[in-house]
């Protein structure tokens, strides 16, 4: 029972501190409705364009939301030593990163459900497969906040964070599916996909909302959930190594 007390309470903390901040909120809901506009505009079709749109969207929305804001507060308590004193709390290291991360998957998964919103309103959504979005949209949530976990606690400095990041989310835009098909991309690059987590939650995506995926879902959910677990694992290896004397 300790232990929930625990968890709970370092997770509500950090969404107080962190996530419920007028900026963070307002940055939450303006940053998805850019890239709606952005890629709609860019798209130069009209409203039947969205659905093909919408997955890529709906996946930036949680890549942005979850590794910016992770990257930044694990990187910063770290620096001025209050993840110290978290690692006194009476609850195992696995349980701890759990509540720590808790808040950036629920940033995620909210952040992605404005494109969502605002899509209803203008296309017809009636035949997306909403029982294979939701759990697609929390495995990536949890991959995205898992990789920006694994980003923060490989460097010590903000900056480096954010520099970090953009190395594994730019590419991740233009090679995992979400604008430009896998089958598009030229056949010396298209390995470079399979290697990243997101292709396989974008395939769900896309094939959940307008059929669009190549691969089976059965397998999109192992591999994506693979990647869940080995990216929490080599972030506790990381900290044990590194930030556990």
């Amino acid at each position: 029972m300790t232990r929930w007390i625990a968890f709970w309470n370092i997770f509500m903390k950090d969404v107080r501190v962190y996530y419920l901040k007028p900026p963070n909120i307002s940055w939450g809901i303006i940053f998805p409705l850019a890239w709606t506009g952005m890629f709609f505009i860019r798209a130069g079709h009209g409203l039947e364009s969205i659905p093909a749109l919408l997955p890529g969207v709906m996946t930036i929305s949680i890549l942005f939301g979850t590794t910016s804001m992770l990257a930044v507060t694990i990187t910063f308590e770290k620096r001025q030593r209050s993840f110290d004193r978290l690692l006194l709390a009476p609850i195992p290291l696995e349980l701890l990163m759990l509540a720590k991360t808790g808040g950036a998957i629920l940033f995620g998964i909210i952040n992605c459900f404005v494109p969502v919103v605002i899509a209803t309103f203008l296309a017809d959504l009636s035949g997306v497969a909403w029982a294979l979005v939701i759990p697609a949209i929390i495995l990536i949530a949890i991959v995205s906040t898992f990789l920006g976990l694994f980003i923060a606690v490989s460097v010590s400095q903000v900056f480096e964070a954010q520099t970090f990041s953009n190395f594994f989310r730019f590419p991740m835009i233009f090679l995992c599916g979400l604008f430009v098909p896998i089958m598009s991309l030229p056949v010396f690059i298209r390995p470079l996909s399979y290697v990243l987590p997101l292709t396989y939650g974008v395939d769900i995506l896309h094939g959940a909302v307008h059929g669009g995926n190549i691969m089976s879902f059965a397998m999109d959910f192992l591999i994506l959930g693979a990647f869940c677990i080995g990216l929490f694992a080599l972030s506790l290896r990381n900290i044990n190594r590194k930030w556990i004397v």
